[in-house]
């Protein structure tokens, strides 16, 4: 039996080595893709002046709007102090009925003045090295093919997953007598001049000191890139409401491309239910953070930080409020209702290395993907060596017989 999981083991490393080298060397630049992106596009970054205060979210969204009356807010967030980055969307064009062609989904913004310092079209090339750092997220995310890359890494990190459970039970000896002081040995890395031996430890001991984060990354990649899969297991496994599902009970929910709420209305109002949620559920409200409007469900969303969120960098908590009459629709309570919603939004911090934008966090991050990259050169090596060694070992019988 044992005999039959090394080969299982040896050859879904062989089919994911590609992919989790992509996945690892971009991981391991995307928890710095801010001072990268300073270092390659410094003009899309403001040049704050002493005690100037950011615009507010409403006043930002208005003035991206007014910049470029083709476009549509979509959605944004307050993420770093010198830049606005706005998703928009194309209005329709009232002569055609068609929307207006666009060459940008990004409008990036002084967040103190509402001046524009940039546009881009994420992740296309084609338009330089503003695109750059996108295009190093697109392929994180999906190896910059779409739907069907971002479906093959779902599968890969499914695979991945229960490869190392399967790694993990290869790793340990045979029979209880004595357990502990003979699973030792695979922690370590023996000194040795034999190569085989070598990557055989390094690949061994690493996986099994880094295994707990290996998890939290393999099964949180199947959690951006196959839902179904990680709805199902965590619904199976703890109280969980996947976040499709739950929009069904929306109420009322109608598309709306011309909500009656303008956004310094739909900001105010926001404020007041947040404000009104963080009361009865006793969270702290640390700053406004983001605003959207979602027109195929006709609903405003508002977004804050809170003295709950486990992530630095991004939003936990927030309301829906419908478009025309400002009536709550839907509540973000930090870390979410239930235990798999919390457990989701750990993942997404660990995953996204903003566990309270701590930089120690970052780097080991950033060292992950290395190690990820390690892992799977190892264990290349490691068939390499073994099957030149096996074709040597034919050769030989054949030379005898002959």
């Amino acid at each position: 039996m044992r005999h039959y999981l090394v080969i299982i083991h040896r050859w879904s490393g062989l089919i994911m080595a590609a992919f989790l080298i992509v996945v690892g060397l971009t991981g391991a630049l995307l928890p710095f893709s801010d001072p990268l992106e300073r270092l390659i596009n410094p003009q899309l970054f403001a040049h704050a002046q002493t005690g100037a205060r950011p615009l507010d979210l409403a006043t930002l969204a208005e003035r991206a709007e007014a910049q470029e009356p083709r476009a549509r807010v979509a959605y944004f967030g307050l993420t770093i102090p010198d830049q606005v980055s706005i998703h928009v969307v194309p209005r329709k064009d009232p002569k055609t009925g068609k929307d207006f062609p666009l060459d940008f989904d990004h409008v990036l913004l002084n967040p103190f003045t509402g001046a524009e310092l940039g546009r881009r079209m994420e992740g296309d090339l084609t338009q330089g090295r503003i695109n750059i750092v996108p295009f190093i997220l697109t392929l994180h995310e999906s190896l910059a093919m779409g739907d069907i890359g971002a479906w093959v890494l779902g599968v890969v990190a499914l695979l991945w997953t229960l490869d190392c459970f399967l790694a993990l039970y290869l790793t340990l000896p045979r029979g209880l007598p004595d357990f502990g002081r003979r699973w030792v040995p695979a922690w370590l890395v023996k000194k040795t001049s034999n190569s085989f031996r070598l990557n055989f430890d390094l690949h061994r001991a690493t996986g099994l000191w880094m295994w707990p984060m290996l998890i939290v990354f393999a099964w949180s990649s199947v959690m951006f890139n196959l839902e179904p899969v990680y709805d199902a297991v965590t619904r199976t496994l703890f109280d969980y409401t996947p976040i499709e599902e739950s929009l069904r009970t929306l109420q009322p929910s109608h598309p709306n491309l011309n909500p009656k709420l303008n956004w310094s209305e739909a900001q105010a109002r926001g404020f007041e239910l947040v404000a009104g949620q963080a009361r009865i559920q006793g969270f702290h409200i640390v700053r406004p953070f983001g605003l959207a409007y979602l027109p195929e469900l006709g609903v405003y969303d508002y977004d804050v930080r809170t003295d709950q969120d486990v992530g630095g960098r991004t939003f936990e908590a927030g309301v829906w409020l419908d478009g025309n009459t400002g009536a709550l629709q839907k509540v973000f309570p930090p870390l979410g209702p239930r235990s798999g919603d919390a457990i989701t939004t750990w993942l997404y911090a660990l995953h996204w290395a903003d566990f309270h934008d701590l930089l120690a966090y970052r780097i080991f991050v950033s060292a992950l993907g290395l190690l990820i990259v390690a892992l799977s050169v190892t264990g290349v090596a490691i068939w390499w060596i073994k099957r030149r060694a096996r074709l040597y070992a034919r050769t030989l019988r054949e030379r005898r017989v002959s």
